[in-house]
């Protein structure tokens, strides 16, 4: 029993994680394109444009 509350602990954070990257890829898209169509391509990449953008810019 304690396995599956961690299991169920572990994919409600890593469903977290992904939608708080993607809607942090996004704000930060927009932000710096002013583009509707280029947030949601980053959006869609997630975590890998927020750590592409800290690297880069």
């Amino acid at each position: 029993m304690e396995t599956e509350n961690r299991t169920t602990i572990i994919k409600k954070t890593v469903k977290s994680g992904i939608s708080f990257g993607s809607a942090l890829a996004m704000v930060i898209s927009y932000t710096t394109w002013h583009s509707i169509f280029w947030a949601i391509i980053h959006g869609l990449l997630g975590w890998i444009y927020v750590i592409y953008f800290i690297i880069f810019h």
